[in-house]
């Protein structure tokens, strides 16, 4: 029987092994874009923090999604591009064209699928542009539940992390949304894929009931 230990070396070693490289480009290529169009975290903070902190989260709960070694790159891919479309000025074609630098026409294509269904609708206000069309789009798009989790479990511990007056607000946000983002974030498929880690989502219960999570 495999330990968890065990289990969660796979994505990291095949990630630092097999294509360190690409993942060092990877990183430093989204970090370039977000400062190119001067986009800030929190209180000033470069938004690579934000970007760094997504990867994190997907390196650390990937092995509790059977991620194959072939969709090792895209998936870490869209942990660092997920906001490019939305925040920095990217078209689905320049994230194609971006991701083809480090990865196969197939691999690209995934990669680039997930960050076009982790784009934000247009809309007024937050229900406009995150509406069930935008969930549905998540739904149907392999990894897309995952990462998207892994990006709102990295904003929830920034939140509560830090006490100005714009955490403390996004900190009840996040509380009250919850259950609801679990729910629309749930496929109905078989796919392993659209899956969401168990032990993912128990950490992000636990941070926003106030426990102490890692």
């Amino acid at each position: 029987m495999t330990t968890s230990s065990e289990v969660r070396s796979s994505f990291s070693q095949a990630l630092h092994s097999h294509y360190a490289t690409e993942a060092d480009a990877i990183r430093d290529s989204a970090h370039r874009l977000h400062a190119s169009v001067n986009q800030h975290y929190g209180k000033g903070l470069p938004y690579a923090v934000h970007l760094d902190m997504v990867a994190e989260a997907v390196e650390h709960y990937a092995d509790l999604l059977p991620v194959s070694d072939a969709d090792v790159l895209p998936v870490y891919f869209a942990a660092y591009y997920h906001d490019s479309i939305e925040d920095a000025r990217q078209t689905y074609n320049d994230v194609m064209r971006t991701a083809r630098r480090f990865m196969t026409e197939e691999q690209a294509y995934l990669a680039t699928e997930i960050v076009y269904a982790l784009t934000n609708e247009k809309g007024r206000t937050r229900a406009e542009r995150a509406n069930e069309r935008y969930y549905e789009g998540i739904r149907l798009t392999p990894y897309a539940p995952f990462v998207k989790l892994a990006d709102r479990l990295a904003n929830t511990r920034f939140s509560f992390g830090h006490g100005d007056s714009d955490n403390l607000h996004m900190r009840a946000v996040y509380a009250a949304e919850l259950p609801h983002f679990l729910q629309l974030l749930r496929s109905q498929s078989v796919d392993p894929r659209l899956g969401l880690p168990a032990d993912m989502v128990s950490d992000l219960q636990q941070l926003v009931s106030g426990s102490d999570v890692l």
